[in-house]
């Protein structure tokens, strides 16, 4: 149910670079730069930098970290660092939260959490502003 609080924001992956990780040697962790495009609830994009660990597709854990630069559906607009992560094969093991501190503009202040969920139209942030 979505309230004045809740916001969902489908996006879809626009870029995906992989990247090497500062100190990192063997393959167990791995590193790609992404950028997304918010078409919805958030009109706007974002980027920012992924980890994996785990070479099994569907087995692994992932934690990233993206600004989110755009406007929301109440017209409010700028910028937020959210961090989110959690295991491939445990959806209910997934979690995200905007980092305190790092809105901007109409934005600043802006707090909550941010949890990825995928449905049959694809991959959307819900989040929970606080």
């Amino acid at each position: 149910m979505e309230d004045r609080n809740t916001l969902i924001a489908r996006f879809q992956i626009t870029n995906w670079e992989e990247t090497q990780l500062p100190g990192v040697d063997g393959d167990w962790a791995n590193g790609a730069r992404m950028a997304k495009t918010f078409t919805e609830g958030i009109e706007g994009a974002s980027g920012g930098l992924f980890i994996t660990s785990g070479q099994e597709e569907g087995q692994r854990a992932y934690m990233a970290t993206e600004r989110i630069t755009g406007t929301l559906l109440d017209g409010r607009s700028g910028s937020f660092v959210v961090q989110h992560g959690g295991l491939e094969a445990n959806p209910d093991s997934w979690f995200g939260y905007i980092v305190n501190g790092t809105g901007s503009g109409d934005l600043a202040g802006v707090a909550g959490s941010a949890v990825i969920s995928h449905d049959d139209k694809g991959a959307y942030f819900t989040f929970v502003l606080e």
